[in-house]
């Protein structure tokens, strides 16, 4: 079996111009700050970032986004990152914000692959402009669509070399869910054991959804 284990530049160079991101993680719990921060020293473009926050000034998606390489944000939650606040109020970047829960489904259904799901939340709101409505036994609900990516990436704190991944505790937020919705799925982890090594029990993610493994 050919090898998913790849240095950190090899890893992120799978990103190309005009390609969708997912980046997993809330805040700093769980983020791939190693992935992103070595993105923005590339020269991609272009992208369309999906992450349930923007960071804050201390985390790379704080400097993805400063870089210049970020024209549409998808996220949930933007108020720890200036930079994200000043693209929703100049119009820069393109800045589409979810309820957190419905961004989760969105990208659920997306892995699943499911056309979308009924939601009643965000009727009679900002929420619903440009939204099909739906009515269903009486009640509105809004037609959300699901989310896929080209690339996400994903942090885990345990990987056997056949890319079966141990998330510890919240940490697995955004990172299971995200790691059945793209393309491509790198995996920054802190420990790579061999395969069998990690008990079944405690796969979050099995390795048949992991593409690319970076050690840091």
């Amino acid at each position: 079996m050919k090898s998913k284990i790849k240095d950190l530049t090899e890893a992120v160079n799978i990103v190309k111009n005009g390609d969708t991101l997912m980046v997993g993680g809330f805040l700093q719990c769980g983020q791939p700050q190693h992935l992103v921060g070595a993105l923005t020293k590339t020269d991609v473009r272009d992208l369309t970032l999906i992450s349930t926050d923007t960071g804050t000034m201390e985390t790379s998606n704080h400097f993805l986004l400063k870089s210049g390489k970020v024209i549409r944000i998808m996220a949930s939650y933007i108020g720890g990152n200036p930079e994200a606040g000043n693209f929703l109020m100049t119009g820069d970047a393109e800045v589409l914000l979810f309820p957190q829960g419905t961004l989760a489904e969105k990208i659920r259904a997306g892995g699943a692959g499911l056309g979308g799901f009924l939601s009643p939340v965000g009727i009679g709101t900002v929420v619903e402009e440009g939204k099909q409505k739906l009515t269903v036994d009486g009640k509105e609900y809004l037609l959300e669509l699901p989310l896929w990516a080209n690339v996400a990436f994903i942090k885990a704190d345990k990987a056997d070399k056949a890319g079966n991944l141990r998330i510890h505790g919240s940490a697995r937020n955004f990172n299971v869910l995200m790691a059945t919705a793209a393309d491509h799925v790198v995996a920054e982890v802190s420990e790579i054991v061999e395969t069998g090594e990690i008990d079944p029990d405690d796969v979050n993610v099995p390795g048949v959804f992991v593409d690319t493994l970076v050690k840091i």
